[in-house]
């Protein structure tokens, strides 16, 4: 008999985690997964796109960083940045200054241990484990479902969050199949409280633009801000 198997999808991890371990992990231990985890979500990026990465696929630019993906499995070329958001370019750069300057070969990723780089190259298998190394740190449950899919789907998923829609997630990720993308996008409880708002407050993300001209004399008292998002104060002050 067939027997219809239902593959159980990775978790994700939310932008409060990521940050989280970024500014709480110790870089002494976890500065190669920091950086993995960088790209990773960056990048939605694939295990292999991440272990095949060498430091001449990465430029930097000042302000950000320019990275190529030349061989995907849709045989699809990606170039995705980071920007300077928070210390990410500052623990990209410090990870790289560890690199040994004896080694031969230029993938990027090296085995990283008590704050120092071995010429050793990291293998898919450790790539694949970042996920649960961050997952495990914050001591979030179901620890071992946060495989290495997770980079890629907490990435299409944060982009779904944004409001970005299926298109560029598309092609940010390289997926040719809109059923596929959809597949790796969460349907996160942020995103559904965004869609409660629409459906039942009558909030949307559109803008809306009101001009209330006042002057010392007639401030009103009245103006109510409740439920909006998104505001702009323009001030014109004469004298």
């Amino acid at each position: 008999p067939v027997t219809d198997i239902k593959r159980k999808k990775s978790k994700i991890l939310t932008k409060s985690e990521i940050d989280r371990f970024l500014s709480s992990a110790d870089d002494k231990e976890f500065l190669m997964i920091k950086v993995g985890l960088i790209l990773g979500i960056a990048g939605a990026c694939r295990t292999d796109e991440l272990v095949n990465l060498t430091v001449d696929d990465i430029e930097d630019v000042g302000s950000s960083l320019i990275v190529k993906i030349p061989n995907t499995k849709t045989k699809i070329p990606r170039i995705f940045v980071v920007t300077d958001v928070g210390n990410m370019l500052e623990l990209f750069r410090k990870y790289l200054s560890l690199r040994p300057p004896h080694v031969k070969h230029k993938r990027l990723f090296l085995y990283y241990k008590a704050g120092k780089c071995s010429s050793q190259p990291v293998g898919k298998n450790t790539m694949g484990k970042i996920p649960s190394v961050v997952a495990s740190y914050l001591k979030l449950p179901d620890v071992a479902c946060y495989t290495g899919h997770c980079l890629r789907r907490s990435s299409a998923t944060l982009l779904a969050d944004a409001g970005v829609d299926i298109t560029t997630i598309k092609r940010h990720a390289g997926w040719k199949s809109t059923t596929v993308a959809e597949g790796y996008v969460e349907n996160s409880i942020e995103n559904k409280t965004k869609i409660a708002n629409q459906v039942l407050v009558g909030t949307t993300t559109s803008a809306i633009t009101k001009t209330v001209n006042v002057s010392e004399s007639n401030i009103p008292s009245n103006i109510n801000f409740e439920n909006c998002t998104n505001v702009t104060f323009n001030l014109n002050v004469n004298k």
